[in-house]
C-alpha cells in the first residue's frame, strides 16, 4: 500500500483523512484482508499514518516519487528471501516463493477483494487502465522488475512510463468490470470534492 504522497489537497495527511468516519487508508487495507492478503504499508518516515496493525516499511524521504515505494516493497520481497506472495502490497502464504507485489495507492477506497486476488494470482507485470489511460496506482510488479525500476527512479522517469518499459499486461475496463464499475474501482480521492463524492457513493 503506497502512502508516501504529500496529499496536499487533503491537508497533507491523506492516509489519515476521514471518509465516512474511517481513515482513507483503511478501505484498501480492508479489501486486502478480505482477500486473505496481509497488507504492507510503504510510506515516508515523516508521513502521518493512523494506528495500523499492518507492517509499515519506510522509503527514503527524497525523492518524492511513487517508484520509491514500489522499489522499497520489491526490496522487502528480496530481503525476505522468497517466503510469501505479496499483494496490495501483501503476502498470500508462506509456502510459495514471493515473485511480485501488487501495488495499490492508499486513496483507492472502492477496490474489491476479488480484484486484488486476481492481480495477485496472474503472471507477469500488469497495470490497470481506464478510458484508454494507464492507471499505475493499481499495478503488479515482479521481483525481477526491481533493477529496471531502480534505474527508472534514478532517471526520474514517471511511474507510468517506468511500467510501460516493462511491457505490462494491461488490465482494461472489460476485465475490471468483472469486479464492479471500473470508474468506481479506480476512483482515487485527491480533493475535498472527491471525498464528498466517495461519501455519497458509500451512502447510496
Amino acid at each position: 500500500m503506497l502512502a508516501g504522497g504529500r496529499g496536499s489537497r487533503l491537508g497533507g495527511a491523506k492516509a489519515c483523512t476521514q471518509l465516512a468516519g474511517v481513515p482513507l487508508i483503511a478501505y484498501p487495507l480492508r479489501a486486502a484482508r478480505a482477500a486473505d492478503l496481509e497488507a504492507i504499508v510503504v510510506a515516508k518516515p515523516s508521513t502521518p499514518l493512523p494506528a495500523l496493525e499492518e507492517r509499515v516499511l519506510h522509503e527514503p524521504e527524497l525523492p518524492r516519487h511513487p517508484l520509491c515505494g514500489v522499489v522499497r516493497a520489491l526490496e522487502y520481497v528480496a530481503e525476505r528471501g522468497g517466503a510469501g506472495e505479496l499483494g496490495a502490497v501483501a503476502e498470500q502464504g508462506e509456502a510459495s516463493p514471493a515473485r511480485a507485489v501488487v501495488v495499490v495507492a492508499c486513496d483507492l477506497p472502492f477496490l474489491t477483494p476479488e480484484l486484488l486476488q486476481m492481480l495477485a494470482n496472474i503472471e507477469g507485470t500488469a497495470m490497470a487502465a481506464l478510458d484508454g489511460r494507464a492507471q499505475p496506482t493499481l499495478c503488479r510488479c515482479e521481483r525481477r522488475d526491481l533493477p529496471a525500476l531502480r534505474e527508472a527512479l534514478a532517471r526520474s522517469l514517471a511511474f507510468q512510463e517506468a511500467l510501460a518499459e516493462r511491457s505490462p499486461r494491461i488490465v482494461g475496463e472489460l476485465e475490471l468490470a468483472r469486479f464492479g464499475d471500473p470508474k468506481r474501482l479506480l476512483f482515487n480521492v485527491n480533493s475535498e470534492t472527491d471525498l464528498a463524492r466517495a461519501e455519497g457513493w458509500l451512502q447510496s
